[in-house]
């Protein structure tokens, strides 16, 4: 038996996904910038990586799963090499613009903190198991010791597993969606199977010996024990199943109190991208706010949560496409009553064509919040040449350990 000869190699950089990246490009997950490391070269690829020469900043990983485990990406590095890492990557996105900001400092959401996941769930000989996938791997890893997940949210595992008992073919895992609520675990289950008269009865007896708040399966509810809601300032919204909300209450906490502070003393606001109304609700507090975003069933669910809530502003909602049809100029300024604030929180591939518009109206300040700092920096170039200050940039990491980070930035139109 040969075996294959060994490649070493200097790690340069981190790219975007948190691999090493070496001369050649050679990338080498779990590795760190001036490290040595050796393995079994596949392409581009480093495989069965040994650490020759270590760098400063590795430390041992604090979850026992993340050797097998695909849900992290950067626990073997210190927590200040990850937050700087992180900026830089929002600041590289800004510099390949052209553009320079005010960085302030960025905010990390602590260990288990995460408020929803994504597990996979499979059938076994003796039972059922879930986890998350290994990287790059069909392999479901189990994850009892999570440092990620809220506590809440490990707990909920024997439910899952019972799910899959049920409701999971042989062939493939389920795909178990769980969510902190008020009211306690909200459950939406994708890829089981068909349902019919006894599945529902099964399923149904899950939520009884679990109290799961509700559970949707596929597209259907099965049982709503309550109404899985959120909290959005003074107001409690129920989200339909599946529905964006941010990753961590600490996280969403941060991003607002940025967008709060861009927007102070607005008496009408636009919040476009709403979603179930994140921003929109906690904002109404002090303005008036009209909230538009593409699903209608959000919309639906914001504005619920807004007639039950006392002490709010005046809250309008427009169902509309924002990448097909963004509010033009003049819907930004009807009859003269110009929104004074935009509240912007698109999806990964930013909002070039509503930001153009927004530029176009000349909206006095722009609070950006973003998930893509490419698109980020494509969108702030197009508002700066188009007579808008960049303020300042806050960084949230509420994606902790990954590859991933969120920001929020302050825009002004000063001509």
């Amino acid at each position: 038996m040969t075996h294959a000869a060994r490649t070493t190699a200097t790690i340069i950089r981190l790219g975007h996904q948190g691999d090493g990246v070496a001369e050649g490009p050679l990338f080498a997950p779990r590795t760190l910038p001036g490290e040595t490391v050796s393995g079994i070269r596949d392409g581009h690829q480093l495989s069965d990586i040994r650490i020759e020469s270590p760098s400063e900043m590795r430390v041992q990983a604090p979850c026992r799963h993340y050797k097998s485990c695909g849900g992290c990406q950067l626990q073997h590095a210190t927590d200040d090499f990850v937050a700087n890492w992180k900026v830089d990557i929002v600041r590289n996105a800004l510099a390949a613009q052209g553009l320079e900001a005010e960085f302030r400092p960025i905010h990390t959401s602590p260990p288990q903190s995460r408020r929803r996941a994504t597990l996979s769930v499979r059938r076994t000989k003796k039972g059922a198991m879930a986890g998350f996938h290994g990287r790059a791997s069909g392999v479901i890893t189990e994850i009892p010791d999570c440092q990620l997940l809220a506590p809440q949210l490990l707990s909920a595992i024997p439910m899952a597993e019972a799910l899959a008992m049920v409701g999971a073919s042989r062939k493939a895992p389920l795909s178990v969606t769980v969510t902190l609520s008020e009211a306690g675990v909200d459950v939406l289950v994708t890829n089981g199977k068909p349902l019919d008269g006894p599945l529902r009865i099964a399923l149904a007896q899950v939520v009884d010996a679990h109290h799961i708040a509700r559970l949707t399966w596929e597209d259907e509810l099965i049982g709503m024990e309550q109404p899985p809601t959120q909290p959005f300032g003074p107001a409690h919204v129920c989200p339909p199943p599946g529905a964006f909300l941010q990753a961590t209450r600490d996280g969403e906490a941060a991003l607002l109190a940025a967008v709060e502070n861009c927007v102070a003393g607005a008496k009408r606001i636009v919040d476009l991208f709403a979603g179930c109304g994140t921003f929109t609700l906690p904002l109404a507090k002090h303005a008036e706010v009209h909230a538009v975003e593409g699903e209608g069933s959000m919309l639906r669910a914001l504005d619920a949560g807004w007639r039950q809530a006392k002490g709010l502003k005046k809250v309008t909602t427009e169902t509309r496409d924002l990448f097909r049809n963004p509010l033009l100029a003049e819907d930004l300024n009807p009859f003269g009553a110009a929104f004074d604030v935009a509240v912007i929180d698109p999806p990964r591939a930013g909002a070039e064509a509503q930001v153009t518009q927004l530029v176009a109206a000349r909206t006095k300040r722009v609070a950006y919040v973003s998930c893509n700092p490419v698109t980020f920096a494509r969108d702030a170039k197009i508002l700066t040449d188009g007579g808008y200050r960049l303020d300042w940039v806050q960084v949230v990491d509420q994606f902790r350990w990954s590859s991933h980070c969120e920001l929020a930035a302050s825009f002004s139109y000063v001509g």
